[in-house]
């Protein structure tokens, strides 16, 4: 199983570690623009393998796509990151023309591999990548709907006082502040609905810090996140690469499923070997339903600033 992570920045580099250590990939390569950036990032990481007990080979390149080639899994974190005061959907022009010279880069070199997208705005990013190269759909996947739903997990935990393997959630929509759609009627606690523990006002809360996350992290950080995005990725990378059929919500090309068409959009799907194995269609409430449709119409009005 090799993997490539494209922008060895904060993000990608996580992404790599934490695939490392988790030791289920042969090799990990990390490729960025920035000269000999890659190549001392993955260095730094395999002095790390007889401490951390991984047998993994990282490595890295400046922009030599040949050293990609026939990687299974080839993630994109590539792109410039959130400033303070900046939505995910002001990086438009420029990841736009990063990501499309990217995936077609990798795919020249990997024509049946399956990429995850990461770089903002994931979902306009991710249909992007479905426009302009010839990957089935189940090959295209963005990552966002894992990494929000890891977010209201720990809000929820934090708002029950619960440990957080206590708690299940899901995020789905777009990847924005606005377009996040928590699922707070399904959240649980040990099966149990968190409805049972906790207000609904005080679950209101979770939710409302849920959807800027992101946003509060930027605050504080002044750029954008890296663990746990990075941990996010490398979960989908694991689900795929060792086919455990999973569930995690993630942005997939829709047509007709949830009344949705042409657009990328976070939904609970099944991830293995093929990649998105399945997509799944849960029963939404009226409120879910209508949330999730303006969700839809953000991510299409931004995917309408797209030159395709």
């Amino acid at each position: 199983m090799k993997v490539t992570v494209v922008g060895a920045g904060a993000v990608g580099a996580s992404c790599a570690e934490y695939i490392a250590i988790k030791d289920f990939a042969s090799e990990v390569v990390l490729l960025d623009i920035k000269e000999g950036y890659a190549e001392g990032k993955a260095m730094d990481l395999m002095q790390t393998a007889s401490l951390n007990g991984f047998d993994t080979k990282v490595t890295g390149t400046t922009s030599d796509y040949s050293k990609t080639a026939n990687s299974d899994i080839c993630v994109i974190t590539s792109g410039i990151p959130r400033k303070p005061g900046m939505t995910r959907e002001e990086l438009i022009g420029i990841n736009a023309g990063i990501v499309k010279s990217v995936s077609s880069s990798l795919i020249e070199h990997s024509q049946n591999t399956i990429i995850i997208v990461v770089s903002n705005p994931m979902d306009t990013m991710t249909y992007l990548v479905h426009k302009t190269t010839d990957l089935p759909k189940n090959r295209i996947i963005g990552m966002g709907g894992a990494l929000d739903s890891a977010r209201f997990k720990y809000r929820l935990a934090e708002a029950l006082g619960a440990p957080i393997s206590d708690v299940d959630g899901m995020v789905i929509g777009g990847h924005s502040d606005k377009g996040m759609v928590p699922l707070t009627r399904l959240a649980t606690r040990n099966s149990v609905p968190v409805t049972e523990f906790i207000s609904d006002e005080r679950l209101n809360q979770v939710k409302e810090d849920t959807k800027v996350g992101g946003a509060t992290l930027t605050k504080l950080l002044g750029t954008s996140a890296w663990y746990a995005p990075g941990a996010a990725v490398s979960g989908l990378v694991q689900a795929i690469a060792c086919d455990q059929k999973k569930i995690f919500p993630c942005s997939t090309y829709l047509e007709g499923e949830y009344g949705l068409s042409d657009l990328c959009i976070g939904v609970p799907v099944v991830l293995g070997r093929n990649g998105i194995e399945k997509i799944v269609d849960i029963t939404l409430n009226d409120a879910e339903k209508a949330h999730l449709e303006e969700s839809a119409a953000g991510v299409q009005k931004t995917n309408g600033l797209l030159e395709l």
